[in-house]
C-alpha cells in the first residue's frame, strides 16, 4: 500500500498568496517573521500533543503505512500530528475573519490543502498517476498597468452610473457571468450592484448572491477596480427602466462601451440579462487579470458553506490521497447532450423519448447522431469508460475517491462498473454527518459549492465532461499550485475503448501518452479562444518576479 507523508511543501500553504502592494513595500523580513511564528506554533503543538495519549474518533488521522518498512508507532503519532496541525492551519486560514477591516489581498484566495506525498512499494504506472506537475516558476501575478491603475481612482468612485445584472444557470454558469458583469461594469465606468441571480426553475433555487457568496469580501477585494454596491440608490430607481436581454456573442470591449456608455448616460442604470459568456475571451491584459481577480480572489463562498466544504475536504485529505471525479451522469446531462446512458434499452429509451419531445433541450450540433457524437468527445464518460480510464492511467484499486456530481440517471446501477473496480468512493452525503446538509437541500448551488471545495483540494481531480466546473476547478487548481487535473481526451481515446485487437498494457500506454498534458502547466491558446479562467498561463500566472499583484 502506497504510504502518504508529509505534504508536498510546507511552504506551499503560503507561496501562492497574492499580497497588496503595501506588503510588497514592507520588508522581506515580515514574511520570514509570519512564516517563522507558523511553523513554531505547529512544532510547538506537536510538543504538547506528546504529553497526552492518542485517541480515536470518528475525524482521526488515518495515514496509509509504508510497505517498505514500518513506522515506529512514535513516527506514527508526530507524522498523525502533523498532519492534524496542517489541516487545522488551513482551515483557519480559510475561514472568513469578519473582524479583520484591513485584510490583505494576500488573505482573499482560497488556499488548498497541500498535495500528499504518495510513496511506498508503487509500480511505474502507479507513481506516475500520483506524480504532480512540474510548475516551472509560474506563479499567480494580477499587477495591472499604470494606466489601468490610474483610472481606478475614478471608477471606483463612481456614483452617477449603476450596471445591474441578471445572472442565469448553475453555480459556475452564474460564476461566469459575474466575472463578465464585474469586467462590464470597468468597461462602462459603472460601479455594480451586487448580482441579482436568477430563480432556477430546473432545479427550483431560489438562491440569491449571498446565499452563495461573501458579499462584503466580494466589496472589499475589488474596491480598487470597480465600486460594488448591494442596492441601487434611491435617486436611481425609476418607474420605468430598459432591460437590454439577450447581447450577441463574442462581444469586445469596444461594442460594449459603444452600444451602451452613452444610454447608461443618460439614465444613470442599465439592466442586464441573458449575457451568459458573451464577452470576448481575448480581451486586454489588464482585463483578463480583472477576470482572474474576481474567479481566485473576490468570489468567495459565504462562511456556511465555506466552513462545511472545508470540514469535508480535511475529513478526506486527513486519511491520506484523494482523487475528485466530477461525472456528469444525470437526467439532463444525458438529454443535453444528445447521449445515451450505456446502461441498457430501458434507460436509453426515456433519454430519447424526452429528447425527440424537447428538441430544444438539445445544446447545439443538431444534425449529429449520437454515434457521430460519442466519437466526437462531445459526450460525458459513464462509470464503466471512467473505470477503464482510471485502470489505463495507473490509478490504483485502494484509491480513494469523491464524486462531485447530482444524482446519476439510474441511481446505484450507474456507479457499479465504477465501483467494482475502486469500491472507496465517498459523496458529500456520505461524508457528512447527520444535520451537516440539512441548512443546504433546498439550494443546488450550495450544494455544487461544497463539491466544488472538496474537489479543490483533492489532489488529483477527473471531470467525466467538460462543463462550466471542469474549466473553473480546472484554472483554479493551476493557479493555486498547478495541482494535478485530467482532462480526458474523449476525442482521442473513444476510438481505442473499441478496439479489441488492443491489449490492455498497450492500451494502458496509449490512454498515458494522451494525457501527459497534465503534468505541466498548459499555456491559453489566443487563437482558440480559450477562456483565461480555465488556463491562467501565461495572463495572470508569470514566471518572473515574486508572484505578486
Amino acid at each position: 500500500m502506497a504510504r502518504s507523508g508529509f505534504p508536498r511543501s510546507l511552504t506551499q500553504l503560503f507561496s501562492v498568496s497574492v499580497l497588496t502592494n503595501s506588503l510588497k513595500k514592507a520588508s522581506p523580513s515580515l514574511s520570514i517573521l509570519l512564516l517563522s511564528f507558523l511553523v513554531s506554533i505547529t512544532f510547538l503543538g506537536i510538543s504538547i500533543l506528546r504529553f497526552f495519549p492518542s485517541t480515536t474518533s470518528q475525524d482521526s488521522i488515518q495515514l496509509c503505512t509504508p510497505t517498505i518498512a514500518s513506522p515506529s508507532s512514535h513516527d506514527h503519532h508526530s507524522l498523525s500530528t502533523i498532519s492534524f496541525i496542517l489541516a487545522a492551519l488551513l482551515t483557519l486560514l480559510n475561514s472568513n475573519n469578519e473582524n479583520d477591516e484591513h485584510r490583505v489581498i494576500g488573505t482573499s484566495a482560497m488556499v488548498p490543502y497541500p498535495v500528499h506525498v504518495v510513496s511506498g512499494n508503487l509500480s511505474e504506472e502507479e507513481t506516475e498517476f500520483w506524480q504532480q506537475p512540474d510548475q516551472e516558476g509560474y506563479r499567480p501575478c494580477l499587477a495591472s498597468s499604470r494606466g489601468y491603475r490610474k483610472r481606478s481612482a475614478m471608477i471606483s468612485k463612481e456614483k452617477n452610473r449603476f450596471l445591474v445584472v441578471v445572472v442565469s444557470g448553475g453555480l459556475n454558469q452564474q460564476r461566469n457571468q459575474i466575472i463578465d458583469s464585474v469586467v462590464m461594469a470597468r468597461v462602462l465606468e459603472a460601479a455594480l450592484v451586487v448580482p441579482i441571480l436568477q430563480v432556477n426553475h430546473i432545479w427550483e433555487d431560489e438562491s440569491e448572491f449571498s446565499d452563495i457568496y461573501d458579499v462584503e469580501h466580494f466589496k472589499k477585494t475589488l474596491q480598487a477596480d470597480v465600486r460594488v454596491v448591494s442596492s441601487l440608490p434611491s435617486t436611481h430607481l425609476m418607474e420605468k427602466q430598459t432591460i437590454v436581454n439577450p447581447i450577441p456573442y463574442n462581444v469586445s470591449t469596444r461594442w460594449i462601451r459603444a452600444k451602451f456608455f452613452k444610454q447608461l448616460n443618460q439614465e444613470g442604470v442599465l439592466i442586464l440579462k441573458g449575457f451568459d459568456s458573451k464577452l470576448y475571451k481575448n480581451l486586454p491584459l489588464d482585463l483578463q487579470k480583472l477576470r482572474c481577480k474576481v474567479a481566485f480572489h473576490a468570489l468567495r463562498f459565504c462562511r456556511p458553506i465555506l466552513q462545511l466544504g472545508n470540514k469535508l475536504a480535511r475529513r478526506m485529505w486527513i486519511k491520506g490521497p484523494y482523487i475528485a471525479l466530477h461525472l456528469r451522469l444525470e437526467q439532463d446531462v444525458w438529454v443535453r447532450t444528445g447521449c445515451l446512458t450505456g446502461l441498457g434499452p430501458e434507460y436509453d429509451k426515456i433519454i430519447t423519448q424526452i429528447q425527440n419531445s424537447h428538441p430544444e433541450y438539445l445544446t447545439g450540433r443538431l444534425n449529429m447522431s449520437y454515434t457521430q457524437r460519442r466519437l466526437s468527445g462531445l459526450c460525458p464518460l459513464n462509470a464503466l469508460e471512467m473505470a477503464r480510464l482510471l485502470k489505463a492511467l495507473g490509478a490504483p484499486r485502494s484509491a480513494r475517491f469523491y464524486i462531485a456530481g447530482g444524482e446519476p440517471f439510474g441511481g446505484t446501477r450507474a456507479l457499479q462498473p465504477l465501483t467494482e473496480d475502486f469500491p472507496n468512493l465517498v459523496t458529500k452525503e456520505m461524508l457528512a454527518r447527520e444535520g451537516e446538509l440539512l441548512p443546504f437541500l433546498n439550494s443546488s448551488s450550495a450544494l455544487s459549492a461544497i463539491d466544488y471545495i472538496v474537489s479543490f483540494n483533492s489532489d488529483i481531480f477527473i471531470p467525466s465532461h467538460g462543463g462550466n466546473m471542469a474549466r473553473a476547478l480546472q484554472g483554479h487548481r493551476a493557479y493555486m499550485g498547478h495541482r494535478k487535473t485530467i482532462r480526458p481526451n474523449k476525442r482521442t481515446m473513444i476510438p481505442f475503448f473499441e478496439d479489441p485487437s488492443i491489449s490492455e498494457e498497450e492500451f494502458s500506454y496509449i490512454i498515458r501518452s494522451v494525457h501527459n498534458k497534465s503534468m505541466k502547466p498548459e499555456l491559453r491558446d489566443k487563437e482558440s479562444n480559450k477562456d483565461v479562467i480555465a488556463y491562467p498561463v501565461p495572463e495572470c500566472m508569470c514566471r518572473h518576479g515574486t508572484g505578486v499583484y
